[in-house]
């Protein structure tokens, strides 16, 4: 498979695009920074550079073509203010969803966050990330193109991944190994029946290979 990874230099993106290099897929990665292509290219990855919060929708797509599927792993990051809550983690993700239509790129995968809500309330900076993330989930279900299936892992830790995990449309609070995360990616992009579903992940009591199957209803 070819898969192109938005945010391709994220913690999760670096993990899954290791995995898919190690079973022979092709990863491509997005960044904005090309002094991160070396990381990506060590993980086995090609590095394509190009800025989410500049870049038109015909630009993106020239990169997607061909591809089997998207992943949109980006995000503003944790020092970042809330215009680029805006820019990156809700515009970006709908410039990444249009250009896969574009493309004709049909597997959408999306990495959400536990909580996301166009509606949640509140003004801190976590509240408009929330709700940031909140509005592109709500425009990636709308798009009727796209295969989508939206990931929301709990709180992210660097604990080594344990493959167990518990994986559902509600699952409430948890800690999950970005380890984790990453399989769960890999697993999703081998699980196209998972396509329409919105899921949470955090650490759990059972084989991810297991409850994929679960909620892919197999």
């Amino acid at each position: 498979m070819r898969i192109v990874i938005a945010g391709g230099h994220g913690q999760i993106a670096l993990r899954l695009e290791r995995l898919l290099a190690a079973r022979g897929d092709e990863a491509v990665g997005i960044i904005r920074n090309p002094e991160q292509g070396g990381d990506l290219r060590s993980a086995g990855a090609e590095p394509v550079v190009l800025d989410l919060e500049s870049a038109s929708v015909e630009e993106v797509a020239e990169v997607l073509r061909g591809a089997d599927a998207a992943v949109f792993a980006a995000g503003a990051g944790p020092n970042s203010g809330t215009a680029r809550k805006d820019t990156v983690d809700r515009g970006a993700a709908v410039l990444f969803a249009d250009a896969a239509e574009r493309a004709g790129v049909r597997r959408y995968i999306v990495v959400s966050s536990m909580g996301a809500d166009p509606d949640h309330p509140g003004d801190e900076v976590f509240d408009v990330y929330l709700r940031a993330k909140g509005a592109a989930d709500a425009y990636v279900r709308s798009r009727t193109a796209l295969d989508w299936t939206i990931l929301r892992p709990g709180m992210l830790t660097d604990d080594a991944g344990k493959g167990q995990v518990l994986l559902a449309a509600s699952t409430g609070r948890g800690t999950v190994p970005r380890d984790d995360v990453a399989a769960a990616l890999l697993e999703l992009l081998d699980t196209p029946a998972t396509a329409g579903l919105t899921l949470e992940l955090i650490s759990g009591h059972v084989p991810l290979s297991v409850a994929m199957k679960d909620v892919a209803g197999n």
